[in-house]
């Protein structure tokens, strides 16, 4: 099979049309070829009129399918623009891949409950159907924060017959609903989301929460199943966590002082936990009365948790990790990526600006990337898939090939 052929090209500017238009345009030169996904990610500013852009890079460079949506902040390779209206253009040459265009939108039950439509809930494993993704096939995901449940996307890529691995984010630019953009091959949508399911290709995600572990791993040994703690260890949950906030050096109170989150195993089939078996969630509240304490997660008696605090320091080191593993994992033949960065980070996070965009094109030998910053993450953590905060995940394509970045 012939390897992938990606390119990728960042430009700015404040007239929409030929802003995209010079981007794909270079994009369209350097693969030589139409591409068999396109993928467009434009400031929130330049989507007034989203046909432009949609029809601009299919008329430019003839994807065989096309996604994308507004961002707050665009990525480049190894750039983040914060402060100024740009799009990213990015495509890929697949061969032997397959990939289904999927549209999810919110519905309701009879009895008023949100329900989702559009999601397969089975692959096309054993059956005819040829609209039906692969069982394991890697899906892009995007989606407008408004209008959809995306938890509830998200447990049914946990629970029902079809379980691939997701990876995506929320569009991000707008302050209220109607205000987002998603794009999907020939049309445009204001609600919803819109995802690619790619089958048969060298694709695998990374997922960096960017918090370090504080304290000892406990278990969980009283809850509700739902979201409440009773009990750590057979102490009240809200007394085990202030002894252990006692027992910390300056340092590390320091630390905790700015906030801390509660890391949950998902996975607990291994005699040691690291950074990327814990799915982090923020403490809502705790009853001083009762010794509860809330988080937003399902958590059941049984399961290993941990204190954990978020610093510059922290996300720095657990990116570059989780992008060095993902190398690692592809040998170092790495031909692009798509990054989701919380609208959290960048500088409002780091003091210097294209963090996140130049330490995973430095851990990933500088490949094509596009991306945005997001209103909530899309990634895999224990063999689920969650949403999260504060985070950024990453599809990698990988194996030999050629790849540009203009």
């Amino acid at each position: 099979m012939n390897a992938p052929t990606i390119a990728s090209v960042l430009a700015l500017g404040s007239d929409p049309r030929a802003t995209v238009t010079d981007a794909a345009g270079q994009v369209a030169r350097a693969l030589g070829r139409p591409p068999d996904l396109a993928v467009v990610f434009a400031s929130a500013g330049l989507c007034a009129d989203p046909e432009v852009i949609r029809d601009a890079v299919r008329s430019t460079l003839a994807p065989r399918h096309l996604i994308g949506c507004t961002g707050e902040a665009i990525i480049g390779t190894g750039r983040e623009i914060e402060d100024q209206s740009a799009i990213v253009v990015w495509a890929a040459v697949l061969p032997g891949a397959r990939i289904t265009p999927i549209r999810a939108v919110s519905a309701r039950e009879v009895d008023g409950s949100a329900d989702v439509a559009g999601w397969p809930t089975r692959s096309e494993d054993g059956v005819s159907d040829t609209l039906l993704p692969g069982a394991h096939d890697v899906v892009i995901a995007l989606a407008d924060p408004f209008s959809l449940p995306v938890d509830a996307v998200l447990e049914l890529t946990n629970t029902s017959g079809w379980q691939p691995t997701v990876v995506g984010g929320l569009a991000s630019g707008g302050r209220r609903p109607g205000e987002h953009v998603l794009w999907l091959d020939d049309q445009d949508y204001r609600d919803g989301l819109v995802a690619v399911s790619i089958g048969g290709a060298n694709l695998i995600t990374a997922v960096s929460q960017g918090c370090t572990p504080i304290g000892q791993e406990m278990v969980v040994t009283d809850a509700d199943g739902f979201g409440r703690i009773y009990a750590l260890a057979g102490r009240p949950a809200l007394t085990k966590l202030q002894e252990i906030l006692d027992e910390l050096d300056n340092d590390a109170l320091e630390l905790a002082n700015s906030g801390v989150t509660l890391g949950v195993v998902m996975n607990e089939n291994q005699p040691d936990y690291v950074r990327g078996d814990y799915l982090m969630r923020g403490l809502l509240g705790a009853n001083p009365e009762t010794g509860e304490i809330h988080i937003g997660e399902h958590v059941r008696v049984g399961q290993t948790v941990r204190l954990h605090v978020r610093d510059t320091a922290s996300a720095h080191d657990d990116l570059r990790t989780a992008a060095r593993s993902a190398s690692t994992r592809l040998g170092g033949a790495v031909t692009g990526a798509l990054v989701f960065s919380c609208n959290g980070r960048g500088t409002r996070m780091f003091e210097q600006p294209h963090h996140d965009a130049r330490v995973i094109a430095d851990e990933l030998g500088d490949p094509p990337i596009a991306g945005l910053f997001c209103n909530g993450e899309i990634g895999p953590v224990g063999g689920r898939n969650f949403l999260h905060g504060f985070t950024a995940t990453v599809a990698i394509f990988g194996t030999l090939g050629r790849a540009h970045s203009l």
